[in-house]
């Protein structure tokens, strides 16, 4: 087949930088059509993020526009104009699902909100993304990654063991927490279009960035209130092992649960004459002598590669994983082989290679064909040809800054 599993369903997204766009991201290369909503002029702020292609800025050159906006296709509205109101209520007579990430009320000033809209269609679809959700006392409280990050406990637990004990907490790299978030929306958002056949109707779905990285946690956080332990990245400790440095670059070895971890470790250093030591015989006492038997793993590890010591001690059913770089990442054998890196055109970066879904589906094709749109790439296709505007029309709209 080569219909896509979302084929024939109407997405608009009125969302800026990682998590809603995301969101929407997921639902484009499932085959979704899915038309970016973006402000007149200066566009999705992730437009002007980098990097950029030769780290020159340009606003169609951001490798995170570019990842983020896969499949879809870009119109300009102003919506706080009455004609870009009445163009946006228009598309939605039409609209499946709705993401926005607009702070609690904004829609509703624009008279937009889930109330009006489901008014033109009944069957919609609304997912709100927001920081800490539409309601509570910290749901008009502005955040950034980091402040969601560190807001759902994660980035207390960062980075484990005594050896970061004297750090400061870290959040995670780049836009991790946004493009979690951005999942759970996705999911939400599935849901609700499913239970449409169920409740005859489309529901508001809201999404908290800080409740859907907290349910990343549930375990951790599920100590305080019934066990009053609070985890931290100091308790978070490994009885030995953990993050090692080697010949290449780092691993991390988590050898200390099984008795056969230890013993394929041994056998994987050659059986050494240190580790037939007392103080190494159980695993109670390789714990208290964590220091000593750590230096000892180390000294073994500096002449060996991570794969060395990845390939080697997956041989021996021993748990240890590489820290792969980008490039490592780019030109792993295995991810290459499944194809999960795509090679995609731009009119103005020119072929690209992108990370693609992760996952596949053995009746419909998955991935991200498209590359992203220019800014209002679309307009006269969706308000001229859909819509029924003039050419004279979209100039004036163009003159009266609606588009």
């Amino acid at each position: 087949m080569t219909q896509k599993a979302l084929e024939g369903i109407k997405v608009l997204e009125m969302c800026r930088m990682v998590c809603g766009p995301y969101a929407a991201k997921l639902m484009a290369d499932l085959g979704a059509e899915v038309i970016k909503v973006e402000e007149p002029g200066k566009g999705d702020p992730a437009r002007s993020r980098g990097p950029f292609q030769r780290d020159i800025p340009h606003p169609e050159r951001s490798g995170l526009f570019l990842y983020l906006n896969t499949n879809k296709l870009s119109i300009t509205l102003n919506l706080r104009k009455p004609a870009g109101k009445k163009a946006f209520k228009q598309l939605i007579k039409e609209t499946d699902i709705l993401i926005e990430d607009n702070p609690p009320g904004f829609m509703k000033k624009l008279g937009l909100d889930f109330d009006s809209l489901q008014a033109v269609n009944p069957m919609l679809v609304m997912t709100s993304v927001t920081p800490f959700g539409q309601t509570g006392p910290y749901k008009s409280f502005k955040a950034f990654h980091m402040n969601v990050y560190h807001a759902g406990g994660d980035g207390y637990l960062l980075s484990s063991g005594p050896e970061f004990w004297h750090r400061e907490p870290t959040r995670g790299g780049r836009y991790l927490g946004d493009y979690e978030a951005g999942a759970t929306a996705a999911g939400a958002t599935m849901a609700a279009l499913y239970a449409r056949d169920v409740i005859g109707g489309g529901q508001h779905v809201d999404v908290s960035m800080q409740e859907a990285l907290i349910s990343l946690n549930r375990g951790v956080l599920a100590r305080y209130p019934n066990e009053g332990v609070v985890e931290s990245r100091a308790t978070r400790q490994y009885e030995w092992g953990g993050i090692m440095r080697c010949k290449d670059g780092y691993v991390l070895l988590q050898a200390f649960n099984e008795p056969h971890h230890w013993t394929g470790l041994v056998d994987l250093m050659g059986s050494p004459e240190w580790a037939k030591d007392e103080k190494y015989r159980t695993k109670p006492a390789r714990a208290a002598n964590r220091d000593e038997l750590n230096a000892h793993i180390l000294d073994w590890m500096k002449d060996r590669t991570m794969d060395e010591i990845y390939h080697g001690g997956q041989a021996r059913s021993v748990p240890v994983g590489p820290f792969y770089s980008p490039k490592d990442v780019v030109n792993n054998v295995h991810l290459n082989a499944r194809g999960f890196f795509a090679e995609i055109d731009h009119p103005e970066t020119g072929r690209l290679k992108y990370p693609s879904m992760p996952f596949k589906l053995s009746a419909t094709p998955v991935g991200a064909g498209v590359g992203a749109p220019l800014l209002g790439q679309h307009n006269d296709d969706i308000l001229g040809h859909r819509l029924g505007y003039s050419h004279e029309d979209l100039i004036r709209l163009r003159g009266d800054g609606v588009i």
